[in-house]
C-alpha cells in the first residue's frame, strides 16, 4: 500500500470515528456522565497511555524553548479548548448541528495559516469564508425556532471548538517535521489533562458507575480508544505527509457520516432547510480548500512556518 493511500485511509477512518461519535456521545451524556466528566475520562486515559508508551518505546523528548511552547499551545487548543467546547456544546445541541458546524475548521485552518505561516489568501478563499460563515449563522438562527435543533449556546460552543481545532492543525504541523507522532500526542494530552481535570472532577465523581449498562461502558471504551487515542494519533501522523488543509478537508465527511448514522438509528432528523444551510457551508469550505496537495511524502516546512 502506497503512502498516499495510507494517508487517505487514515484520514477517512478518523472522519468515520468522529462521525459516529456525535451519536454515541449523546447516549452517554448527560444521563450517565456529564460532558466534562467524560472529557476527564478520555483525556486522562489517553495521557496515561501515550505517556507510558512514549517513555517505554519511543523514548524521544521535545527539546528547545520554542518547540516546548508550541507543544503547550497545541495541548491548549487541540485538547483542552477543543474537548471542553465540543462536549459541552454537543450536550446542548443535536448531532446534525454539531457535525455541520464542525466543517468550519478548514476555514479556521486557512485563517491561521495566513497569520502564522504567512500564506496568501485569494479572493476565491475569502468568498469561501463568507459562504461558510453565512451557512453557519443561518444554521444557528434555526436553533431559535426549532426545538429539535437544541440550543444556540451549544452551537456557538461547537463553533469555538472548530476554530480551536483548526488552529491546532496549523500549530502542530512544524512539530511533525521534527518528532514522532506519539511524542507529540503524549505531550499535548499531558497538557490537556492538567487543564481539563479541574473542570470535570466533580462530574467524574458523581455517577454511580456500578449501575451503568454494558452498552454505556462500550460507548465509553469506544470514545477512549477510538475517538481519543486512535483518531488523534492518526490525524497527527497524517500531518507528516499532508498539509493541514487536506487534514481539515476530511472534516467535510463528518456531517455526511454523522447524519447517516444519526438518522439511521432514529436519533435525529435532517430537514430540507438544514440541507440548504449545509450546502452553503460545504460550498464555502470547498472554495477554501481548492489547493494542490502533496500527499505521500513529507512536505518541507517553509521559512515562514519555522518562524511561526
Amino acid at each position: 500500500m502506497s503512502k498516499q493511500v495510507q494517508v487517505h485511509a487514515a484520514l477517512f477512518l478518523v472522519a468515520l470515528i468522529y462521525g459516529s461519535n456525535y451519536s454515541i456521545a449523546k447516549e452517554v451524556m448527560p444521563f450517565y456522565v456529564g460532558p466534562f466528566g467524560l472529557i476527564v475520562i478520555r483525556v486522562v486515559s489517553a495521557a496515561l497511555f501515550f505517556g507510558i508508551f512514549s517513555r517505554m518505546v519511543v523514548k524521544e523528548k521535545i527539546v528547545g524553548r520554542a518547540d516546548n511552547l508550541r507543544s503547550i499551545a497545541c495541548g491548549v487548543t487541540g485538547i483542552a479548548i477543543n474537548q471542553l467546547c465540543f462536549f459541552a456544546g454537543l450536550n446542548l445541541t443535536v448531532p446534525i448541528n454539531a457535525a455541520l458546524l464542525m466543517v468550519i475548521s478548514p476555514v479556521a485552518v486557512l485563517l491561521f495559516s495566513a497569520i502564522l505561516l504567512r500564506e496568501s489568501v485569494s479572493f476565491r478563499k475569502v468568498s469561501g469564508i463568507v459562504l461558510a460563515c453565512l451557512g453557519a449563522l443561518l444554521l444557528i438562527n434555526t436553533s431559535r425556532s426549532e426545538s429539535v435543533s437544541g440550543n444556540i449556546f451549544g452551537d456557538l460552543l461547537i463553533i469555538l471548538n472548530a476554530v480551536s481545532f483548526g488552529m491546532y492543525l496549523v500549530l502542530v504541523k512544524p512539530l511533525m517535521q521534527k518528532y514522532k507522532a506519539v511524542t507529540i500526542v503524549s505531550r499535548i494530552f499531558a497538557v490537556g489533562a492538567v487543564i481539563v481535570v479541574p473542570f470535570g472532577w466533580h462530574q467524574l465523581l458523581t455517577p454511580d458507575y456500578g449501575s451503568f449498562p454494558t452498552s454505556i461502558w462500550l460507548a465509553i471504551v469506544f470514545m477512549v480508544l477510538a475517538v481519543t487515542i486512535l483518531a488523534y494519533l492518526l490525524n497527527t501522523w497524517a500531518l507528516r505527509y499532508a498539509n493541514p488543509s487536506l487534514v481539515g478537508a476530511y472534516i467535510y465527511l463528518q456531517p455526511v457520516l454523522a447524519i447517516l448514522i444519526a438518522t439511521g438509528f432514529g436519533k435525529d432528523e435532517f430537514t430540507l432547510q438544514k440541507g440548504l444551510y449545509a450546502l452553503l457551508i460545504f460550498s464555502g469550505v470547498y472554495l477554501v480548500s481548492r489547493t494542490r496537495q502533496n500527499v505521500g511524502k513529507e512536505a518541507p516546512i517553509s521559512e515562514a512556518s519555522e518562524q511561526a
